[in-house]
């Protein structure tokens, strides 16, 4: 049975210093994982993990030999994790010298969202001054894994040059969508449902049909670019804004994706001006 009796005899002070020194512990390991995030450390940290769990394993089946092997790894593993991780030890210290440490994670953020809409908007550009027909959908809170079951599993990181690559004409992939999930493309060549809609204009395709189905049915935003005209189109919501610019195209795509506020006044008034264009 736990001892109450010492949480029932400490004072209000007492129980004060010991949430701040589990709250202070839990936010040095956040520190450290997002240190090592994205790192060969994060390897080392698994395999920490495992000794460590051999040891328990070993003290409780009584195995004195592997014990005595496993003591040793962790005595002299502690001085070569500082000999083989020094370039990481030393960027931290950096960071931490700079007052840079309590920001790296937001700043890792931001340098991630700046390459994915970058990545894009070069290859949506690139597309619509060649012409070639594209179809991306990025999955926001609704799931599509049903229609992500349709394509061709990827599960890759973003960039122009894949982009561009799939949507070529003639290759096994350019039919379809591209779904991407969890800023990773996760299959191409999807099928989205088409939009029923009895207003949709004539001049709309498949694939912009295909963009609004998925835009009435979920909260994905897609893009689209038009193989006979170059257009580049977005939908979100069941609306279709045309013919839209880089310039517009990259704010739209950095509120719909990322809730950017400071996008906001701007995209609202490209999105009904979209919408009055095309009646």
């Amino acid at each position: 049975m736990p001892d109450w009796g010492i949480v029932t005899n400490m004072n209000a002070v007492e129980v004060l210093k010991a949430i701040l020194d589990v709250l202070l512990v839990w936010f040095v390991v956040y520190k450290l994982i997002t240190i090592i995030k994205g790192t060969k450390a994060v390897q080392l940290l698994k395999g920490i993990f495992v000794i460590l769990i051999v040891r328990i394993l070993t003290d409780l089946l009584g195995l004195d030999t592997l014990k005595w092997m496993v003591e040793q790894v962790l005595t002299w593993g502690f001085l070569a994790v500082i000999i083989i991780f020094q370039p990481e030890l030393r960027r931290a210290l950096e960071q931490l010298g700079r007052g840079r440490l309590f920001a790296r994670n937001q700043m890792q953020e931001e340098e991630e969202r700046d390459r994915l809409i970058s990545a894009f908007t070069k290859s949506v550009s690139y597309m619509a001054k060649r012409r070639i027909g594209a179809l991306i959908t990025v999955e926001k809170e609704t799931g599509l894994s049903e229609y992500i079951e349709t394509g061709i599993a990827m599960n890759s990181d973003i960039s122009s040059e894949l982009i561009i690559n799939i949507f070529i004409p003639n290759t096994p992939l350019h039919d379809g969508a591209v779904i991407v999930q969890k800023n990773k493309i996760a299959a191409a060549a999807c099928y989205l449902p088409l939009s029923e809609s009895p207003f949709i204009s004539k001049e709309l395709g498949t694939r912009h049909r295909a963009a609004l189905g998925i835009s009435e049915v979920t909260d994905a935003f897609t893009i689209i670019v038009s193989e006979e005209t170059g257009a580049v189109s977005v939908t979100i919501d069941g609306d279709i804004n045309r013919n839209v610019t880089m310039e517009e195209f990259e704010k739209i795509v950095r509120l719909a994706w990322f809730e950017d506020t400071t996008a906001v006044s701007a995209v609202n008034s490209i999105w009904k001006w979209g919408k009055r264009k095309n009646g």
